[in-house]
This record gives structure tokens, sequence and C-alpha cells, in this order.
């Protein structure tokens, strides 16, 4: 191998901020944050949106979307689509 091209490995502190759950993993990624860990010692700190512990396949718990209020929109919009526009739904009040 080539000195000095390849990138830093060491562990460092991934924290899934939508389950609040850290992880020590061996990384190269580069970051500047630091943050104490349980252990006592201070790790390079990652900040993740979704990981393993919160993502919906391997929790097996679906998150629940309002959808109800999209449908009756869709509904209102295009209710007259097939029937000639608003002339026909017009005259059939």
């Amino acid at each position: 191998m080539k000195p000095d091209i390849h990138p830093t490995y060491r562990t460092v502190l991934f924290h899934d901020t939508a389950a609040d759950v850290f992880f020590l993993i061996g990384s190269t990624v580069d970051t500047e944050r630091t943050q104490q860990h349980t252990d006592g010692k201070t790790y390079p700190y990652v900040a993740l949106d979704v990981s393993s512990a919160s993502h919906p396949m391997y929790t097996g718990q679906q998150r629940k979307t309002t959808t109800e209020g999209r449908i009756a929109g869709f509904n209102k919009r295009f209710a007259t689509f097939g029937s000639g526009g608003k002339k026909d739904a017009e005259a059939a009040q």
C-alpha cells in the first residue's frame, strides 16, 4: 500500500437522533465534532437521522401518515373530471 493516501480508521460514536441510541463503530468518516460516551472516553461524533434502531424495516413498526386529507383533496379536485366539468356539476345541483 502507498503511504499517506488512506483515511484514518478509528472508533466513531454514531448517534441515531430519532431513537436516541448510540453506536460505537469503526469508521473512516471525517468529522470535527467529539462527544464523551458512557465509558468515559471521548470519540469523534456523527449524528444520524435513521439507523437500524429507528428504520421501520428493522424495527417492524410502521409510521402512520395522515392520508385522509390527501384523498379527500384528490376526490374534490377530480370529482368532475370524467363528467364534463363544472357545467355538468352545476346543472346537477
